[in-house]
């Protein structure tokens, strides 16, 4: 059996600004990264369609602002990048292989 609970219990206190955008394309070279993941780009193009390999995209702030965290999983491997909106890398590749 399930207790009720006051509606007001969860009152707002101080908000956090949350800002959506709409959804951006960031192009990135899929060649560069397969390599990075250790195999050919058709494989990865493949993998992609597939949803075998898994993406995370990370919008930067404060002095982060302008460019964006991307980062590439399969099995154990990660491959993360950090581009501008352009996809041009601002630091080197982050490379962690797949040691199974």
């Amino acid at each position: 059996m399930m207790a009720s609970v006051p509606l007001d219990l969860f009152a707002m206190g101080d908000s956090i600004p949350i800002r959506l955008q709409s959804r951006e394309t960031i192009p990135i070279d899929g060649t560069l990264v397969a390599h990075a993941l250790g195999m050919d780009s058709t494989t990865f193009r493949r993998l992609m369609d597939q949803g075998k390999i898994k993406t995370l995209c990370e919008r930067g702030t404060g002095e982060d602002e302008g460019v964006f965290r991307i980062s590439f999983y399969h099995n154990a491997a990660r491959v993360r990048l950090v581009v501008d909106p352009q996809g041009a890398l601002h630091q080197p590749m982050d490379i962690r292989p797949d040691t199974a």
